[in-house]
């Protein structure tokens, strides 16, 4: 290999790896922030959900630096078919890394309201252990990232059927408590919502391993998944609800 195109691929390697780090850096914040959101919302913790929302930016931040790194990367280098298969990947899991974070500081905007309201019993211990179950989702999703571990990736995509589960639970519990007391809507209603939003972050994550399996095989995964949470058929319930 020439000096020149040596330097080429030194330089290719260099950029790759910034925005490698980037990603890295922008899901131990967005697992940070779905922990902090939910224990705010079980502890009535507004402080911790202030931090939460402020936080918000500097993963937008990072979102915003790596699309235009890897842009700029893109555009300079010319990079070979795998290895822009692999920017490309990270762009995509980018994006979901942010919604996920859009839809952490959802669920911590909703804790002031919930403070001021009467508790459901159990309901925010129970939306605190599925958001830790998305958030160990994520953890592994992003470690076969960088294992390029496709049975891991595939392990995840798996237990998303247990977050869905979860939800569907919820959904009816909620539903019950509407039922035997109107008292209870207003705070139900907000406690539907987070559950859908952590739901989604889920979905999210399942979006995230879906890249590592491509980009340690090659092909997205076989087959579709089904989901297993029984209202995403109606618009109304299954729409992504925050509080802008």
């Amino acid at each position: 290999m020439s000096d020149l195109k040596q330097h080429i691929a030194s330089a290719f390697d260099r950029d790759l790896e910034g925005i490698q780090a980037r990603i890295l850096k922008m899901g131990g914040l967005v697992e940070e922030a779905i922990l902090d959101a939910a224990k705010s919302l079980e502890t009535r913790d507004e402080e911790l959900a202030g931090k939460v929302v402020k936080g918000d930016k500097s993963i937008d931040a990072l979102d915003e630096e790596l699309n235009d790194e890897a842009a700029r990367l893109i555009a300079l280098r010319q990079p070979a078919a795998s290895d822009l298969r692999v920017v490309l990947a990270v762009m995509r899991m980018s994006s979901n890394l942010e919604r996920i974070g859009d839809l952490s500081k959802n669920m911590a905007k909703r804790t002031g309201v919930l403070a001021q309201l009467t508790q459901i019993n159990g309901s925010t211990a129970a939306l605190r252990r599925m958001a830790r179950d998305v958030e160990l989702m994520l953890k592994d999703a992003l470690d076969a990232y960088i294992r390029r571990d496709e049975a891991l990736a595939l392990d995840v995509i798996d237990r998303d059927r247990e977050v869905d589960q979860m939800y569907n639970t919820l959904f009816r519990e909620f539903l019950t408590f509407m039922l035997e007391d109107p008292r209870n809507i207003t705070s139900c209603m907000h406690l539907h919502f987070i559950a859908k939003n952590v739901e989604r972050m889920g979905d999210h994550v399942t979006a995230i391993a879906e890249e590592v399996v491509f980009l340690a095989t090659g092909t997205k995964p076989h087959g579709v998944r089904v989901k297993e949470d029984r209202t995403s058929s109606d618009p109304a319930l299954s729409a992504d609800i925050g509080m802008e």
